[in-house]
């Protein structure tokens, strides 16, 4: 994919004296008083800011956080927390400047943020006006909100199509360079880990990926409906009968192409779903009519992650049990820990993927984590994402 890297107008003396515009993405998680929780969206993006200070720009920073009403400010929306802790990351005063549209000032070696993106006018659906607003605050647009580049939105696209220049900032650039070396041009065997509570949600996933893949794990509720389509008992679990057609297809796509979707050979269930539940490690064939499958069993792991450790790259997203519970976590442990000691090339994003991530203290052993959720699953889907085709059309000139 090409498109200008801002890493590199710094490096040829670009940016300099210019006034840049940084799209990052702080949406991060706050409790009811406002603190945040978890703010790795904020760490992930001030290498971008730090760059832009350190060439002698200009620079602004907006994002949105949460999901406010368009026009219709309130505290809640406010960046207010996310500058603060900004301010701590960059080691200076961070200002947060409000109804910014039209005009900013700041100066050569500053930097501000500005106010939630998505409360101004517009901004959701692309406004023309507002987007050429934008462009006129800045010399260089920098993108670097991989998380909603599936998005076209004045802050996202239409700014990156008035704008002077238009770049993709270190952060979407290693998204992009991830992406590509996982599913443009991968290292043999190609194994993917695609789970969740629903094949519907997943479907498209499972099907572009069965034209791309050797091994397609899947795990979770999708992993029952599979079950089912393979003939086999699931009682009580969670998955989609109605769906057992498109699963059938799944399977066939793979076995066309001499590729497969392993089925577990044995599973861990329990009577209710609580986390006291009482576990029961079970043949895949003898699921009893009032069973729960919570879990993949350790036979059915121990093949997983034979086929893990073998792997040239490895897509993850999401767990194969309910991780959250420690009696139905062993088989998302085991999975995770293949993919740590994999010498193959591995890309993981999702939320719980994340989490899964982080109980298990690998992050520092996965090639490259996602921050983008929805952008993570829609490339996965083979979609275009428009935030990145409008700066391969403005690097294309």
């Amino acid at each position: 994919m090409n498109v200008i890297r801002f890493t590199d107008l710094c490096a040829q003396g670009k940016v300099a004296g210019q006034r840049v515009f940084i799209r990052a993405d702080l949406n991060v998680p706050q409790d009811d008083t406002g603190r945040i929780t978890e703010d790795t969206r904020i760490r992930a993006s001030a290498p971008c800011i730090q760059q832009a200070l350190a060439a002698g720009a200009a620079v602004m920073v907006t994002s949105h956080l949460g999901r406010p009403t368009e026009g219709a400010f309130k505290p809640a929306d406010s960046l207010a927390p996310v500058a603060a802790r900004l301010g701590e990351l960059l080691g200076r005063e961070v200002p947060l400047l409000a109804d910014w549209v039209d005009g900013v000032e700041v100066k050569p070696g500053q930097v501000v943020l500005l106010e939630n993106c998505r409360v101004n006018k517009g901004e959701k659906k692309n406004d023309p006006a507002l987007a050429q607003k934008l462009a006129a605050l800045c010399d260089i647009y920098v993108n670097d909100a991989f998380g909603t580049a599936h998005r076209a939105e004045a802050t996202t696209y239409g700014i990156a199509e008035y704008a002077k220049v238009a770049s993709a900032g270190p952060l979407l650039a290693a998204e992009i360079d991830a992406i590509t070396r996982a599913l443009t041009a991968p290292k043999r065997p190609l194994v993917a880990i695609v789970a969740g509570s629903k094949v519907s949600t997943k479907l498209t996933i499972l099907k572009a990926l069965a034209e791309k893949v050797d091994q397609l794990i899947v795990g979770g509720g999708i992993a029952n409906t599979f079950m089912l389509a393979a003939g086999l008992p699931i009682g009580k679990s969670l998955a989609e009968p109605d769906l057992l057609d498109q699963a059938k297809a799944v399977i066939e796509a793979m076995r066309a192409r001499g590729a497969a979707v392993p089925i577990p050979v044995d599973v861990i269930t329990a009577k209710a779903f609580a986390a006291d539940a009482p576990a029961t490690v079970k043949a895949a064939s003898e699921v009893a009519e009032d069973d729960l499958i919570l879990d993949i069993g350790p036979q059915t792991a121990a093949q997983l992650a034979a086929q893990l450790r073998e792997a040239g790259t490895i897509v993850w997203n999401g767990p194969v049990g309910v991780f959250e519970f420690d009696a139905f976590a062993n088989g998302t442990k085991v999975i995770a820990q293949a993919i740590a000691s994999s010498p193959g090339f591995s890309i993981a994003g999702g939320g719980d993927t994340l989490a899964a991530i982080a109980k298990y203290g690998i992050e520092d052993k996965i090639g490259y984590i996602s921050t983008g959720g929805g952008a993570f699953l829609e490339i996965l889907e083979g979609k275009t994402l428009p935030a990145l085709q409008i700066l391969e059309q403005r690097a294309a000139g």
